[in-house]
């Protein structure tokens, strides 16, 4: 090969295997894992690599453009001493108990040292496995796209994730029903390598407390702190507890991470839910337009919007405590899960105030702080305002001219006639609160503004930019992929050749299908 990788097959090397070696759909007991290699596919081509994810492996940009690399990550060809695989899980989707449902279009090539660092490398689209139950494992590049941008773009941000090393056309045709409304057309196949330390996630956990194979629970929750939490002591009732908790701050961190920039995920299932808490599988999701609470970009979620924007903290709680149920035979006592459990909404009120003081430039303590956050929560919600744009030009406020907040801002409103009357009072009254507080701060207005930029992106990957990168792509255009993965690099730096990207979401995309509506077709 003209690359070369240190392997460790440690995953599967520890756990217990699927002994039936056909890959055929079925219910896989007593096993973490099923051995399976990716479809072949008819012309594949990369369209993307991530720079940072090539340095990350260890793999030169010349490497890159082998055969030997496009085999890699078209899944035509198997790492040297490694063995692909699918992961076996369960899950609760939309707070119901789903069963096993595993890796159903990902295959996992294998594991990768590199730089002191510990990679999974998986291929997303790369065909069925025994856990796609009548799907076909594939994917199209509408999705791959969007994860491929996605996955980096948050890396970018500071937010927690699973990263994307590649991009590839696979040369097929996938036949998908974007809507779910009858309709299904063909499609371009695509492929993304994912890559992460690991890809578990709750519902690993989950499928062996019910079906009450403890012997398997314990053999991987084992080896999860083993290799994951190696700062943990060696197993026991009370390393459990701290696993646990461990797991439910590193989701605290994260979900308070999606808050601040203003991504909804989109479908908060346990078995979407990963066990370092990194993002993970990136479907429907997308992020505020106009600053909204009660928004979901799923479609699927659209009656009962159960993960929606204002909700994901609740719903993060809500599957914390799932993963203390399947962990409960480990340790037989409730009490120390619960504790944990209460912690977090506490833990989780503190680190809204701590993150929203940030986003506002507020880095004093004033007992009128709170008053003023929860104030803005409200009139945010009397008019269209974006979010991004917001937060972003709020630096940009005198602590002296209160009286000019709102020209400051006035950008975000999509609807500047609405901001006048009673709604035009409100927002008058809280920027004379705000600029009270500014007043009390110690830093300089340019200070100040420094830091809230380092906090309040200026730019993030809208549905509307992804969806022009997916339509030119599809016409075999893919200069606009690599512009916006070049702008989301440095998404907190102004950039001012992108400035075109720092603007509202466009009227033709407010109802356009992958734009403001997106489904959990892939």
């Amino acid at each position: 090969m003209s690359f070369k990788l240190k392997l460790n097959n440690r995953f599967t090397e520890a756990l217990p295997a699927d002994p039936v070696p056909e890959n055929y759909r079925r219910q896989v007991e007593q096993a973490c894992f099923s051995w399976v290699f990716p479809k072949k596919t008819s012309n594949p081509k990369v369209l993307h690599v991530s720079p940072e994810m090539l340095a990350e492996l260890g793999i030169s940009e010349e490497a890159a453009n082998s055969l030997e690399f496009l085999k890699m990550v078209s899944g035509d060809s198997v790492l040297p001493n490694s063995k692909p695989f699918a992961m076996c899980y369960g899950g609760h989707q939309f707070g119901h108990w789903a069963g096993q449902l595993g890796d159903g279009r990902a295959i996992n090539l294998g594991e990768v040292e590199s730089q002191g660092k510990h990679w999974m490398l998986q291929l997303k689209g790369a065909g069925p496995t025994p856990y796609s139950r009548s799907a076909d494992g594939l994917a199209v590049l509408r999705s791959s796209i969007r994860e491929y941008l996605c996955s980096e773009a948050m890396y970018h941000l500071g937010v927690p994730t699973t990263r994307a090393l590649s991009l590839v056309l696979t040369g097929d045709q996938v036949l998908r029903d974007v809507m779910y409304d009858g309709h299904p057309e063909y499609e371009k196949g695509a492929i993304v390598c994912r890559v992460s330390p690991t890809f578990l996630r709750f519902g690993n956990y989950e499928i062996f407390a019910a079906r009450n194979d403890v012997e398997t629970l314990k053999t991987l929750v084992d080896f999860t702190i083993k290799h994951h939490f190696p700062e943990l002591d060696k197993p026991s009732k009370e390393t459990y507890l701290k696993f646990f908790e461990t797991v439910a701050k590193r989701s605290l961190d994260l979900v308070m991470h999606w808050q601040r920039v203003g991504f909804v995920h989109g479908v908060l299932n346990t078995d979407n839910m990963s066990i370092l808490g990194l993002t993970i599988d990136y479907g429907p999701y997308g992020w505020l337009e106009g600053y909204d609470h009660g928004w979901t970009p799923n479609t699927t979620d659209r009656e009962f919007k159960r993960y929606r924007f204002g909700a994901q903290p609740s719903i993060v709680h809500w599957n914390l405590f799932q993963l203390a149920n399947a962990l409960y035979p480990l340790v037989e006592e409730a009490e120390g899960f619960e504790q944990i459990l209460n912690d977090f909404k506490k833990q989780y009120q503190q680190a809204f105030h701590h993150m929203m003081k940030a986003k506002l430039g507020l880095f004093s303590e004033d007992e009128t702080t709170l008053e003023v956050i929860n104030e803005l929560e409200n009139v945010l919600h009397l008019s269209e305002t974006d979010m991004t744009i917001f937060f972003r030009l709020l630096g940009d406020v005198e602590k002296s001219k209160a009286q000019n907040g709102l020209e400051v801002v006035k950008k975000a409103f999509y609807a500047q006639d609405e901001i006048s009357g009673n709604i035009k009072n409100r927002w008058e009254a809280w920027f004379q609160s705000y600029t009270l507080l500014l007043q009390k701060e110690t830093l300089s207005d340019i200070e100040r503004k420094t830091k809230m930029n380092k906090t309040n992106p200026k730019y993030v990957l809208r549905n509307y930019m992804a969806q022009l990168a997916i339509d030119a792509a599809d016409k075999e255009d893919y200069g606009l992929l690599d512009e916006l993965f070049t702008l989301l690099k440095k998404p907190y730096d102004e950039q001012p050749e992108y400035e075109k990207w720092f603007a509202k979401r466009p009227d033709w995309a407010r109802h356009k299908v992958g734009c403001s509506m997106l489904s959990c077709s892939s």
